[in-house]
């Protein structure tokens, strides 16, 4: 079974019980495919091997985490900085498990967190107003030091706020991903993700 590898503090935890698992023989013929360096970090530390979407094109499984649900199983995600890789194991895999705590839970995309576009460095500005047309409040996103954060791609991420929440996330999608040099949003759309929501202990599937 090829497992995709979510990137996060949630799928860290799955990532370590997939390890113990494989150490106690109850889990075999595993592969993993990480959706960013520190979840390849993670599954190299904790025993899980793994493979790249040039050996496999398909992924049975992906277990990820994400910043917000809305009720419709919208999803938006790349708080940190690894919505690419993560949106192409989410486009090739069978079966996408979304594993998240109450505090996820939305009622409309946008609500808490800002939308991470990624783009590639050369006119980054450039799509600032284009945010702004939008509604949207954008601001490169930088590191302690104050460069620019960059992806595991190389590329930097503008964090677009919308005070109100993203009232139409297909236009924001569209519109946005037609701009040349903008590479993915956080949006995941359409992905008929089965969200697992955690709380005290217990969990429930939604």
């Amino acid at each position: 079974m090829v497992v995709g590898l979510g990137s996060g503090s949630t799928a860290r935890l799955a990532i370590e019980e997939i390890g113990r698992r494989l150490a106690r023989g109850t889990l075999r013929d595993i592969r993993g495919v990480p959706t960013s360096r520190a979840a390849r970090h993670d599954a190299l530390a904790c025993g899980v091997p793994l493979t790249t979407l040039e050996r496999v094109v398909t992924v049975d499984l992906t277990i990820d985490g994400a910043d917000e649900v809305d009720p419709e199983g919208a999803l938006l995600k790349g708080a940190g900085g690894a919505l690419l890789w993560e949106k192409i194991v989410a486009s090739c895999s069978r079966r996408l498990v979304i594993v998240v705590d109450p505090t996820k839970l939305v009622e409309q995309l946008g609500e808490r967190h800002p939308l991470p576009v990624e783009v590639i460095a050369f006119g980054w500005r450039t799509h600032l107003e284009a945010v702004r047309v939008l509604g949207g409040e954008p601001a490169l996103r930088v590191t302690a030091g104050g460069a620019p954060y960059l992806t595991d791609e190389g590329h930097y991420i503008v964090e677009a706020r919308f005070p109100e929440g993203i009232a139409d996330p297909g236009l924001i999608e569209r519109t946005l991903c037609a701009r040349p040099g903008i590479v993915e949003t956080g949006l995941f759309l359409g992905y008929r993700a089965e969200v697992i929501v955690g709380e005290d202990g217990e969990w429930s599937a939604k």
